[in-house]
């Protein structure tokens, strides 16, 4: 949900000097853990939260997505944070596992990684998930979105 991260990722700093990223170099690990858990039928969803005009690093992101993201077997969709007014957010990144568990991450205020943060309290997990499937609905596939 953030319109910045790691601005210290090396990757990040390639792309903005103008540098070519092969996203199979460069996360060769996740693009393995994707394929696998795919393989398996079961669906891996990441929604992006953006602000528009989009900040460089969501650039970066949104130029790496079908590399990484969709060659591993990843659904990506993109909504404008216009469009995201009237829902009710956490303050924070999150994952959902099979509607039981989450990791929520923690960044500090340059996007670094503080903390992650494993819960299966029922409560907040439904209302991750609430979210997350209220944010999708709404939300532009990839193939669709373009940045603005």
């Amino acid at each position: 949900m953030r319109d910045g991260y790691m601005r210290s990722d090396p990757a990040f700093i390639d792309w903005a000097a103008g540098k070519p990223l092969d996203p199979a170099e460069r996360w060769q690990d996740w693009l393995n853990i994707v394929k696998e858990t795919t393989k398996r039928g079961v669906k891996v969803r990441r929604a992006r939260i953006v602000s528009e005009p989009v900040s460089d690093y969501i650039r970066f992101e949104h130029s790496v997505t079908d590399g990484l993201n969709i060659n591993a077997g990843e659904e990506v969709s993109w909504l404008p944070r216009r469009q995201a007014t009237g829902l009710a957010l956490p303050g924070n990144d999150f994952w959902v596992f099979d509607d039981k568990e989450a990791l929520i991450n923690h960044f500090d205020g340059e996007g670094e990684s503080l903390q992650h943060e494993y819960t299966e309290e029922r409560r907040l997990v439904s209302f991750l998930s609430s979210t997350f499937e209220t944010v999708w609905q709404k939300a532009v596939p990839h193939v669709q979105y373009r940045v603005v």
